[in-house]
């Protein structure tokens, strides 16, 4: 055996390369690294993925009778529970016109105007947690989408019986896309979930964790909690309504942390340079 030298141990060609000794399990589980927002594409991604939401919500059958039924189920439920408060607070602001009016608005307008809003202040201070942010709020809208298709719902303001007032048609003014000369353009029976609650509390839960004034968290606080009055007054969502939209936003949120293995609050501010 002199003069010879022992053979080297044979490798594994497979275990070469970056991953070389890492588990493929440890690989295919490690959680997406969020990356630098393209402008072109978000501003695509947001109007495709609204027109198609759009496109689905109002093409969910208009089951009359069934959503009035669920209504009717709702409102005996909310009234076993005793928080059946619905038709009093309607009553009482249709008495005062121009709060009935700016509600309104309200409702018609900041639905889309600040959801849009903090995406844009997402992308522009925050890009580092842009991507899981997104994710969270799309997430909420998908799964509304599925609960318009399975649970049709009329909203109070349809109901025959209690005696709801349509805000928007009494005092004529455009405040949802469901009342009045506008009503031919949305499924009215679509009220659970309520995506003004889903949409508001994410834009709350966003600027109220990642803001760094005081003032401007306690507005993040306020909002969703303004804009669960308006759609009581209104009288276009029932207090359930609101608690099936929490409950989409529960799991846009537990989407996007499985996605992203982390809340956007403790993903890094800015993504790290070197990425594309």
């Amino acid at each position: 055996m002199q003069g010879r030298t022992a053979a080297p141990p044979p490798t594994d060609e497979r275990a070469e390369g970056p991953s070389a000794g890492r588990p493929r399990a440890h690989v295919l589980r490690r959680p997406r690294t969020p990356r630098h927002p393209r402008l072109w594409f978000e501003v695509l991604l947001i109007a495709v993925s609204y027109w198609t939401y759009s496109l689905i919500r109002n093409a969910v059958p208009e089951q009359r009778a069934a959503a009035l039924r669920n209504a009717d189920w709702i409102w005996q439920t909310e009234q076993s529970l005793h928080i059946a408060v619905e038709h009093t607070v309607n009553k009482a602001v249709n008495s005062v016109t121009w709060l009935v009016v700016g509600m309104n608005y309200y409702y018609a307008t900041l639905h889309f105007v600040l959801t849009i809003t903090v995406l844009v202040w997402l992308y522009r201070w925050h890009p580092g947690r842009y991507s899981a942010g997104r994710l969270a709020l799309f997430a909420t809208t998908g799964v509304a989408l599925l609960g318009y298709y399975l649970y049709p719902l009329a909203p109070p303001r349809l109901m025959q019986g209690p005696g709801f007032v349509d805000t928007v048609v009494v005092h004529h003014t455009w405040g949802s896309m469901a009342s009045g000369n506008l009503a031919d353009m949305s499924n009215q029976y679509a009220a659970m979930p309520s995506m003004h609650i889903g949409w508001s509390a994410w834009c709350g839960v966003m600027v109220a964790t990642l803001a760094r004034a005081a003032w401007v968290r306690v507005l993040a606080v306020l909002y969703p909690l303004a804009t669960l009055v308006v759609i009581v007054s209104t009288a276009n969502h029932f207090w359930l309504d609101a608690v099936g939209g929490l409950l989409c936003l529960g799991v846009g949120f537990g989407l996007s942390y499985a996605w992203f293995g982390a809340f956007p609050l403790r993903l890094a501010r800015r993504v790290a340079s070197g990425r594309p």
